[in-house]
């Protein structure tokens, strides 16, 4: 019985680990786009189950929150936007799939070779370095002539995966943290500035060269989806 428990863990794992492989190559392998964001959300929910079987339940929860909602909320808007009616139905497969197949090994075979252990780097022996932080406290200490001072002392505490990466990004690593944000935000705003539109609205509505183009090229993106 204790056998059996013990090898549930690598059980679930391997489950969820072939899941995740194959719905990622059915993400490239798919032709209609619906489809393909339906294997990428099972996708993301695997990895967040392999990352909380890890202890990194931060990170899974991030899976879910960022990729698994946002991201495919996104993925789908898009679909949504190009408006893909029907797909011939002579093909079920991507004609790409094969060389997609081929980069993918090619990537596996490159993180195999680099995240064994003492390659890409040391191991890490002690479990609780994830959900540990440091905690600043003070102790009473008797001098030698009697008097008592308080001396400041670090130690580690085990609080938790998401409280300790919580600790270390807003509290020991504060300004980088701010300062990455600072340069997503001007991207943000320079992505904004680079896709306005030239024209208002009500010019778009009366300009027959803009009607044109933006006819022309929702054909060009109907054409691409089918093909």
């Amino acid at each position: 019985m204790d056998a059996l428990t013990a090898s549930i863990p690598l059980l679930v794992f391997v489950v969820v680990g072939t899941i995740a492989v194959a719905s990622s190559i059915l993400v490239v392998a798919m032709r209609n786009p619906v489809n393909s964001a339906l294997f990428l959300l099972l996708t993301f929910l695997c990895v967040a189950v392999l990352f909380v079987m890890e202890g990194a339940e931060f990170v899974g929860a991030v899976q879910v929150l960022v990729y698994a909602g946002g991201i495919m909320v996104l993925f789908l808007f898009v679909v949504m936007l190009i408006n893909v009616r029907a797909l011939p139905d002579d093909r079920i497969l991507s004609p790409y799939w094969t060389g997609g197949a081929v980069v993918g090994a090619a990537v596996f075979v490159l993180l195999v070779a680099l995240v064994r252990p003492g390659v890409y780097h040391e191991q890490n022996d002690n479990p609780l370095a994830l959900r540990s932080t440091t905690v600043n406290a003070r102790h009473r200490v008797v001098q030698p002539d009697g008097t008592t001072v308080r001396k400041r002392y670090t130690r580690q505490q085990v609080v938790g995966n998401s409280e300790a990466i919580g600790m270390a990004l807003y509290r020991d690593y504060l300004v980088p943290f701010e300062v990455a944000s600072l340069f997503l935000l001007v991207a943000m705003v320079g992505a904004i500035l680079i896709g306005k539109r030239e024209l208002g609205i009500d010019d778009e509505d009366v300009d027959p060269q803009y009607i044109v183009d933006r006819v022309a090229e929702e054909k060009e993106m109907k054409e691409a989806m089918s093909a």
